[in-house]
């Protein structure tokens, strides 16, 4: 990772990020601390099972608030425009038709850190949110996906 490219958040992204820091620094370390304590007070560690998984979720969380502490550090707050509202930018939300299957999708096009495809968060990265990034309401893009070349009109953009 260039640990000096800026890395593009939205608003709303950069205060989850800050939230889950503050989370993961008070709360969730002092959940995990008492998780150990309580594991020490049964004694031997070689067979203590629940000192061991409190140990290696104290280590992902550590490892956890490092990674979003970069992130906070190198995020480039992008606000929405609201001069270019009909153009696909990130913080846009973007309502588009799947041209072969008549299927109608909604996407919020956001940073990469923030992407969340089941929440319907999709990366300016990603294959499809590349190609929206730009364009207007009307226009039809074509999408590479592992069953080939996928048809897309941008039927609202806001």
């Amino acid at each position: 990772m260039d640990n000096n490219k800026e890395i593009l958040v939205t608003e709303e992204g950069y205060k989850e990020i800050v939230d889950e820091i503050e989370y993961r620094k008070t709360t969730f370390r002092k959940e995990i601390a008492e998780r150990i304590k309580g594991a020490l007070k049964e004694g031997d560690l070689s067979e203590n099972c629940e000192y061991q998984e409190s140990k290696e979720e104290q280590n992902k969380n550590e490892s956890r608030i490092i990674v979003l502490e970069h992130t906070l550090k190198h995020a480039k707050i992008v606000k929405h425009n609201a001069d270019e509202k009909d153009t696909v930018q990130i913080g846009s939300k973007v309502v588009i038709k799947d041209i072969e299957f008549d299927e109608i999708l909604n996407y919020s096009l956001v940073g990469a850190t923030e992407a969340d495809p089941v929440a319907g968060k999709i990366s300016n990265l990603s294959p499809l949110g590349a190609e929206l990034l730009g364009k207007k309401k009307g226009a039809i893009i074509n999408v590479s996906s592992p069953g080939g070349i996928v048809k897309y009109e941008i039927m609202e953009v806001s």
